[in-house]
């Protein structure tokens, strides 16, 4: 088999047929650490041609492994330290208005259906816990919507992370 900078190399398929080995696992851990980089750097760290690289990146944005290149920014920086997780439930037939809805609410920062006890759970942010009512007031202000359980954040030891997935898939695991 192959060798990679003296890893094996292994192949995951995804239920949807997208292959990530161990070397479009270590592109993805390069550009999460250091976005900025240049896919001439990354040939030149990883010990690949740059056309492999670019090739790859290519191959990982096409398939949407690679969503985008923007920056991480973090809503306390910009006047949120807030943050909360509204459950909706929403009146049947209603979904579709309510997700047009929540879109214009600029404190809506993820919006996703579920099982469970709510239809859709979405992540908001707030200036404080009282500019937390009245965001949760505009969410809920709506028709469609039946009813909303709100969580507030106390802390966020793990925040989203990928690395470690990326990693795991890369190995096969």
């Amino acid at each position: 088999m192959p060798t990679d900078a003296g890893f094996l190399y292994r192949m995951t398929i995804r239920e949807d047929g997208m292959a990530i080995d161990h070397l479009d696992g270590r592109i993805i851990v390069l550009l999460a650490r250091e976005p900025r980089i240049g896919v001439l750097e990354m040939s030149r760290r990883l010990g690949v041609a740059r056309g492999t690289v670019q090739a790859r990146l290519d191959r990982l944005q096409s398939n949407g492994v690679i969503r985008g290149f923007g920056p991480e920014v973090d809503p306390a920086a910009l006047g949120y330290p807030v943050t909360a997780f509204a459950t909706l439930q929403i009146r049947q037939g209603q979904g579709a208005d309510v997700r047009a809805h929540l879109a214009t609410v600029p404190e809506v920062l993820e919006l996703h259906t579920t099982t469970g006890t709510g239809d859709m759970m979405c992540r908001l942010v707030a200036r404080s816990n009282a500019d937390l009512q009245r965001v949760i007031d505009r969410v809920v202000g709506f028709d469609g919507i039946v009813r909303a359980s709100t969580a507030i954040v106390m802390e966020n030891p793990v925040p989203l992370r990928i690395i470690p997935l990326v990693e795991q898939a890369a190995l096969g695991e």
